[in-house]
C-alpha cells in the first residue's frame, strides 16, 4: 500500500494538474480538434487504399481474388483519386482545422484565420511546378507542417489586430467587406515573411520547408518507434485515467501528429512496395495496446460479466457491447476503475504488456504494420486487421492478447469480487434488520 499511496500522491500533486494545463492549453486543444477534422477523409482514404491493394497475393488462383486483384489493377488511378483527394492531402485538412480551431478559442474569426493558414502552408509546402501544385507534402509527411502553418497563421493575425495593424473601413461597409480588407494586411505580412523563408532554405539547402521540418523532427519520431517511448506515453495515459482525467484525450492529443506522419510514411511505401518502416500508429494504439479501450479493459468486462456480485455484473454485461467498439467509460466509472487500489497494478501493466508482446511481434515482421487508419471505434478484431491492409496474423495476435488480459486481471478481479461480495453482504444484512426492526415496532 506504500508504493500505492507514493505513486497516487504523486499523480494527485504533481501530474494530473499539469496534465490539466496542458490538455487546456490552446494550441494542444486546437492541433487535437485539427485531427478530428481531418479523421473522417483520412478513413475514407484508408478504406480506398485497401480497395486497391487487395488482400491477395498476386499469384492467388482465388477466383474471387483473381477478379480483384485484375479489376484493382486495370483501374488503379481511378480507384485511386479518392485516395489522393482525402488521405492523400490530410495536412490541408490539419492545417484548416487547427488554425480553426485555435481562431475560435481566442474569439476571432475562424473561416478567415483557416484560409490564411492554407495559403501559408501551401506557399511554403507547394510552390507552383510545371503549372500545377505539388501534392507530395500534403499527406503525412506535412504534418508537422501544417500544424505549424496553423499556429503562425493565427497568432500573426491575433498580433496585428491586437496592435491594430490592419485596415479600418467605414462603420457603412458590411461586414464581410470589412473583414476581407482586415485581412490584407496578414496576408501580405505572411508573403513578405514565408516566401522569402522559403526562397532562402530552397537556395540554400536545396529542400521545401516541410523538408527541413521533417529532418528537425526525425529524432522524435524515431524514438516514438521504441518500446521505452511507448510504454512512458501509456504509463502516463493510464495514470491520468487513474486519477478521474481523460488520459486518452491528452496524450492521443499530443501524439496525433506523430501518428498522422508515421502513417503517412508507412502508406507511402506500401503503395511503392518497399518496406514499411514504423511501428507507432493509431492502429496499433487502439487494437493492440487498448482491448476495451484504456486499460484493456474488455477481458475485465468479460470476468465481471459472469460475477458473482450483482453490481459487479451488472456493470460488466452492460459493457460488453460498449467495450467490443472500444467505449469503456461505463466500467471505469461505474466499477470504478478510478482510484481503485485493487485493480490499479492491471488498469498501469495490462496495456504495457499488450504494448511490449505487440511491439515485438510487429517489429520482428511476425504481424504487419500499419498502413490504414480506421474509427477507433472499430471492434479490435476488424480494426487490426483493416489497419495492416486486411491481413490474418492481426486477428490472431488480438485474440492471444485478449486470453492473455484475462489470466492477468483474473487474480485481482478475484480480490476485488471477495471485497464487493462482503460489502453487498453487509447491506443485506442491514437491510434485513432494518426490516426486522420495522415488524417488530408495528407489532
Amino acid at each position: 500500500m506504500k508504493l500505492y499511496d507514493s505513486i497516487l500522491g504523486l499523480v494527485e500533486k504533481y501530474i494530473a494538474p499539469l496534465a490539466v494545463k496542458v490538455g487546456n492549453q490552446p494550441h494542444v486543444r486546437s492541433m487535437r480538434d485539427g485531427f478530428i477534422v481531418a479523421m473522417p477523409f483520412i478513413i475514407v482514404g484508408s478504406f480506398i487504399l485497401i480497395f486497391a491493394f487487395p488482400p491477395f497475393d498476386p499469384d492467388t488462383k482465388n477466383a474471387f481474388g483473381r477478379a480483384w486483384l485484375d479489376f484493382a489493377a486495370a483501374n488503379f488511378d481511378t480507384i485511386m483519386m479518392p485516395f489522393n483527394m482525402t488521405m492523400g492531402i490530410m495536412t490541408v485538412f490539419v492545417s484548416l482545422g487547427v488554425a480553426y480551431s485555435l481562431a475560435k478559442a481566442y474569439k476571432m474569426d475562424g473561416i478567415t484565420s483557416a484560409a490564411l493558414s492554407l495559403m501559408c502552408y501551401l506557399l511554403v509546402a507547394s510552390p507552383v511546378t510545371n503549372g500545377g501544385l505539388p501534392t507530395a507534402h500534403m499527406g503525412g509527411t506535412g504534418v508537422f507542417t501544417g500544424v505549424i502553418c496553423g499556429f503562425f497563421a493565427v497568432e500573426l493575425y491575433r498580433f496585428l489586430k491586437k496592435h491594430n495593424v490592419t485596415i479600418r473601413m467605414p462603420e457603412q461597409v458590411p461586414p464581410a467587406i470589412a473583414r476581407s480588407f482586415e485581412v490584407m494586411v496578414p496576408v501580405l505580412v505572411v508573403f513578405l515573411t514565408l516566401y522569402p523563408l522559403s526562397v532562402f532554405v530552397q537556395a540554400q539547402f536545396g529542400m521545401l520547408i516541410p523538408d527541413l521540418i521533417l529532418e528537425a523532427f526525425k529524432p522524435l519520431v524515431s524514438a516514438s518507434n521504441s518500446l521505452p517511448a511507448i510504454l512512458g506515453a501509456l504509463l502516463l495515459c493510464q495514470l491520468l485515467w487513474f486519477a478521474g482525467i481523460h488520459g486518452a484525450a491528452i496524450v492521443v492529443g499530443l501524439l496525433s501528429p506523430i501518428f498522422l506522419s508515421n502513417i503517412g510514411t508507412n502508406t507511402a511505401a506500401f503503395i511503392a512496395g518497399e518496406p514499411i518502416p514504423n511501428v507507432f500508429t493509431q492502429p496499433f494504439w487502439d487494437f493492440y495496446i487498448f482491448l476495451g479501450g484504456s486499460g484493456a479493459t474488455l477481458a475485465l468486462v468479460l470476468l465481471m460479466a459472469f460475477s458473482r456480485s450483482a453490481h459487479l455484473k451488472s456493470i460488466g454485461r452492460m459493457s460488453v457491447v460498449p467495450g467490443f467498439f472500444q467505449i469503456n467509460e461505463p466500467v471505469i466509472f461505474g466499477t470504478p476503475l478510478v482510484l481503485n487500489p485493487t485493480l490499479f497494478l492491471p488498469f498501469l501493466l495490462v496495456p504495457c504488456i499488450n504494448a511490449t508482446i505487440a511491439y515485438f511481434a510487429v517489429h520482428s515482421g511476425l504481424v504487419g504494420m500499419g498502413v490504414a487508419i480506421t474509427p477507433w471505434t472499430t471492434p479490435a478484431i476488424i480494426g487490426a486487421s483493416w489497419g495492416s491492409g486486411w491481413t490474418f496474423a492481426p486477428v490472431l495476435l488480438v485474440i492471444a492478447l485478449m486470453i492473455l488480459d484475462i489470466f492477468l486481471y483474473l487474480p485481482f478481479f478475484k480480490m476485488f469480487e471477495k471485497q464487493v461480495l462482503a460489502e453487498e453482504g453487509q447491506t443485506e444484512s442491514a437491510e434485513s434488520d432494518q426490516q426486522v426492526s420495522g415488524q417488530s415496532a408495528t407489532a
